[in-house]
C-alpha cells in the first residue's frame, strides 16, 4: 500500500493552545499544572513546543509567575475565539437532540444548593425522569462561557457580555441564634450589646468578606467576639443551630423549619440572586426545562422571602411558614419561637 505523507501545515496543536489559555488564566506554571493534571516540566515542554511551532516567544518567566509578550497577547486573543467557537459546536450538537434526556449541569452557591434547590429537585426529576442533574454546590462562581456548567445561580452578577443574565430575586440575611444559646447569653438588642456575645461568621467569595465585617463592626476585634468562621453555609447553619453563637442566615431559614430564633436590632444584609446561562443553551430542551424550573423555584409570589423588599420571618404568611416549604426540609423540624 502506498504511504501517503501527512502534510505539515504549520497549524499548532489545539491541545497545546488550550494549555496556553489555562496558563494565562492561572498566572503560573505551577497553578496551571495542578489544574490540567500535568507535571510542571511537561507543561513547560508543551509550551516550548508551541512557541517553536509558531516561531515566536509567547511569554516570559518571572519569580511571581508569567507575563505575555505582545505576540503572546495576539495569539491569546485568537485562541480565545477558537475556544468560544469550539463551545458553540458543542452547544449546537446538544441543540439538535429532540428528546429531553442526558445531563444538566447546574452550579449554585452552597447554601442555596443545599438548603433550597436540592430538597426541591424531586419535582423536577419526576417531570423529567430521563434527565440527570449534576448539581454543583460551590462558593466559587462557575465559568458558564467555558461550559463549567450550563446554568449558574450565584450572588455575584456575571460580567461576561456573551451570557444571558436574569435576576431571580433577593436573598435577605439577618441574625439568628439557637434557643439554647439565648437561654445562656440572652438576646442582644443592638450592635453595641452584641459585643458581649459570641458571633459565628460565614466568610466566602459570594457572602460576607472580612472587610465588610470590619465596616459593620468598627473597633470590635475578632478575638473574644468571633467564636467561629466557616466558608460554607451548611457548616455555618449547623454551628448556629447547635448554639455556637449568633450567625447571619437567609430569612427563608424560618420558612423551611430551621430551629432558630430571628434577632432584631442587628445588621441586615441583602444579596441579589442571579441566573446566568449562554443564550444558545436556552434552545436545548433539557437545559430550558431546568431554567424554567429554577426560575419557578425563586418565584417571589410563591416564595415571598425572595422579594426585593425585606419581610421579617414573623410576618411570613402562616400558610407558607411551617407549611409545604417546611415539609421539604423535615430534618429541621419546627422553628423555635
Amino acid at each position: 500500500m502506498e504511504h501517503v505523507p501527512v502534510l505539515d501545515t504549520g497549524m499548532p496543536d489545539w491541545q497545546d493552545l488550550r494549555l496556553f489559555l489555562e496558563l494565562d488564566r492561572r498566572g503560573s506554571f505551577r497553578a496551571a499544572a495542578n489544574v490540567v493534571g500535568l507535571s510542571i516540566n511537561t507543561l513547560r515542554r508543551r509550551i516550548d513546543d508551541l512557541e517553536a511551532r509558531l516561531g515566536m516567544t509567547l511569554l516570559t518567566r518571572h519569580a511571581d509567575g508569567i507575563r505575555l509578550t505582545a505576540e503572546g497577547e495576539s495569539i491569546l486573543a485568537a485562541t480565545q475565539s477558537m475556544e468560544a467557537a469550539a463551545y458553540s459546536v458543542l452547544r449546537a450538537r446538544d441543540a439538535v437532540s429532540a428528546t429531553p434526556a442526558g445531563e444538566v449541569r447546574i452550579a449554585v452557591t452552597e447554601g442555596l444548593g443545599t438548603f433550597w434547590l436540592a430538597p426541591r429537585l424531586v419535582e423536577f426529576q419526576r417531570a423529567n425522569p430521563r434527565l440527570v442533574v449534576d448539581l454543583r454546590c460551590t462558593m466559587d462562581p462557575a465559568d458558564v462561557a467555558r461550559l463549567e456548567a450550563e446554568i449558574a445561580v450565584q450572588l455575584v452578577r456575571p460580567v461576561n457580555p456573551d451570557l444571558k443574565v436574569v435576576k431571580l430575586g433577593r436573598l435577605h440575611v439577618m441574625a439568628f441564634a439557637a434557643r439554647s444559646y439565648l437561654d445562656i447569653y440572652g438576646v442582644p438588642t443592638s450592635i453595641e450589646d452584641a459585643a458581649r456575645h459570641r458571633i459565628v461568621l460565614q466568610v466566602s467569595g459570594q457572602t460576607v468578606s472580612m472587610a465588610e465585617y470590619d465596616r459593620h463592626t468598627p473597633g470590635m476585634p475578632q478575638s473574644g467576639y468571633v467564636t467561629l468562621k466557616t466558608n460554607v453555609s451548611s457548616a455555618h447553619y449547623w454551628s448556629v443551630a447547635n448554639g455556637a453563637g449568633i450567625g447571619w442566615l437567609p430569612t427563608y431559614a424560618s420558612a423551611i423549619g430551621a430551629r432558630l430564633v430571628p434577632i432584631d436590632g442587628l445588621v441586615q444584609l441583602g444579596f441579589d440572586i442571579w441566573l446566568t446561562y449562554h443564550p444558545d443553551a436556552e434552545r436545548i430542551d433539557r437545559v430550558r426545562r431546568a431554567i424554567d424550573w429554577i426560575r419557578g423555584s425563586f418565584d417571589p409570589v410563591r416564595y415571598p422571602w425572595f422579594r426585593d423588599s425585606f419581610i421579617h420571618p414573623r410576618d411570613l404568611p402562616a400558610a407558607i411558614k411551617g407549611g409545604a416549604a417546611a415539609e421539604l426540609f423535615g430534618g429541621f423540624a419546627g422553628m423555635e419561637r
